[in-house]
């Protein structure tokens, strides 16, 4: 089987944020890149011009993100938290947990790997807490492996 037959899992919103970014990466910076280069070129001398160098290196990781996404998009499997089951975490549900003893609570959206973004407190299935927490049920103990030890969340909530 090969890697790019993965299944990718994606809220609608991720979906169509990635189907933007490709969109934006069609049009808007190949074009750019390829401006960019056309001007390096028209300097002359390619061996040691570093503008040539760059818009290069750009290109090459434009065409890279292009076919990333591609198959991102194609191989993307949406999650809805409307559709799951609420006594249970899964891809797609918000959970508030407390750190123990007697720490803060914070809530956190559990998603797939391409749209986890921990400062909107989006994390993946795939992370340390989002696979401990995938099938538990409000009122249970996690323990999460971190590197100075061990630290235990109580999940409070599931929507």
């Amino acid at each position: 089987m090969s890697l790019n037959k993965k299944e990718v899992l994606l809220t609608e919103e991720g979906l169509q944020k990635l189907k933007q970014e490709l969109e934006l990466l069609r049009t808007q910076k190949r074009h750019e890149v390829a401006e960019r280069l056309k001007e390096a070129i028209a300097q002359g001398d390619l061996s040691e011009n570093s503008e040539y160098d760059a818009a290069k290196e750009e290109q090459a990781f434009i065409e890279s993100r292009i076919i990333q996404l591609e198959n991102m998009i194609r191989n993307a499997k949406i999650i809805s938290s409307e559709n799951g089951d609420k006594n249970k975490v899964h891809v797609g549900s918000k959970v508030t947990i407390q750190e123990l003893p007697d720490g803060d609570e914070e809530s956190y959206t559990i998603v797939g790997s391409a749209e986890s973004d921990p400062s909107e407190n989006k994390i993946s299935n795939e992370s340390p807490i989002g696979a401990e927490l995938i099938g538990k049920k409000v009122g249970e103990t996690i323990h999460v492996q971190v590197p100075s030890g061990t630290i235990q969340f109580k999940i409070v909530e599931i929507s």
